[in-house]
């Protein structure tokens, strides 16, 4: 198979990567990158967490919720705490700056999810969200 031929897995690429241009564009005036607004949204809905709690609910590798975090404390958004009940555990809790993008945030993600499904009815945003479980389940 050749690169220039179109496939599925190539749309998906070119989709995935056109989604996140996206969501840089539109987070871009809260601080934050594409994907740190995930690591937000989890705080924001269930409060202070083990950083190790974020690492399973994102799905992502150690190293890149670490260096997520680092940027996220870094930028003032977020702070890294002993546990208080085991040492070795860090927990990672927004700030007071952190608490205040969540409207920001919610905005932008309305306006991406608007921007990603202008143009289909009700009907095929239920079909394309199916679909895309489908396939998310069948490569997990």
């Amino acid at each position: 198979m050749h690169a220039d031929i179109d496939t599925t897995s190539h749309a998906i690429v070119r989709v995935a990567r056109s989604h996140r241009a996206a969501a840089e564009r539109l987070l871009r005036s809260s601080g934050l990158h594409a994907g740190q607004e995930l690591l937000m949204m989890h705080l924001w809905d269930n409060g202070p967490q083990p950083q190790s709690a974020l690492i399973e609910l994102l799905g992502l590798d150690a190293s890149t919720v670490t260096r997520a975090v680092q940027r996220l404390e870094q930028s003032g958004f977020v702070r890294r705490v002993r546990s208080e009940t085991d040492r070795r555990a860090v927990i990672v809790q927004p700030t007071a700056a952190g608490q205040a993008l969540r409207d920001q945030v919610s905005r932008a993600w309305k306006e991406l999810e608007d921007l990603t499904l202008a143009g289909l009815t009700e009907a095929e945003r239920v079909e394309l969200a199916r679909l895309l479980a489908l396939v998310e389940r069948n490569l997990t």
